[in-house]
């Protein structure tokens, strides 16, 4: 369950950004996570709400953006949304892709009091 140590780590960007800010609590912590990252959002929620217990953060929310998987094909140039994870290109069949989208795993903002 790779999502404990996701969660782990937002949240301490959460409480480090939370006391350089002299927050009193964290209300709130938004993430951008692609796809391909294969993260559970809701194993990732339940791991932060466990690892947020006692701290500023306690009670947080984790609200979370989900980017879906898109690539590019290198020959045609077209944007696509691989289906079932095959790196192909629909248009020219061509496996010469590369990801655009789908790979994010950010911290994005944070709301505190």
């Amino acid at each position: 369950m790779h999502e404990l140590a996701i969660a782990s780590q937002i949240v301490e960007i959460a409480l480090k950004r939370g006391e350089e800010v002299g927050a009193r609590r964290i209300a709130s912590v938004r993430v951008t996570i692609g796809q391909f990252t294969a993260v559970e959002p809701d194993s990732l929620r339940f791991c932060f709400s466990a690892l947020t217990a006692a701290t500023a953060a306690d009670g947080a929310a984790l609200e979370i953006q989900q980017v879906p998987l898109t690539a590019e094909c290198a020959i045609c140039r077209i944007s696509f949304a691989p289906v079932q994870m095959r790196f192909t290109c629909p248009e020219c069949g061509s496996r010469e892709v590369t990801i655009t989208g789908g790979r994010e795993l950010d911290v994005e903002s944070m709301e505190v009091e």
